[in-house]
């Protein structure tokens, strides 16, 4: 078993690749996040992340919501098919537990399995 890690090429870092996923992915979402998606030529999935001060709060919360988005993207990452995503905290998420919005973020990988699994073009 090898190590799982969230190494700099499984991020998205560029204004231009965030720009990219907004103007051609898919949305899908649920009451605590939204996440845009769009196929990429990668070795496999690459998050980014937009969790604002308006949604989330201070830093604190801020924090704390990408720390648990990035967490989850870790464990999912092998199963997850190629492609970008940039997940969006909503206001909910402020206000709940953990293991709630860890619950939530499953669901999501699940959607975007499910999803490229059905469709080639994902």
């Amino acid at each position: 078993m090898h190590r799982l890690g969230f190494p700099a090429h499984k991020r998205m870092l560029r204004k231009s690749e965030f720009d990219a996923a907004y103007a051609r992915g898919w949305r899908l979402g649920n009451g605590f996040f939204g996440v845009t998606a769009i196929s990429n030529d990668k070795k496999g999935a690459r998050l980014g992340m937009a969790v604002a001060v308006r949604t989330a709060g201070n830093a604190v919360e801020r924090n704390r919501i990408r720390r648990i988005v990035r967490e989850s993207f870790r464990l999912h990452q092998e199963a997850l098919p190629s492609v970008d995503l940039v997940v969006s905290a909503r206001p909910k998420a402020r206000a709940v537990a953990g293991t709630e919005l860890h619950a939530s973020l499953v669901g999501l990988w699940k959607k975007v399995i499910e999803r490229c699994a059905s469709s080639p073009s994902c």
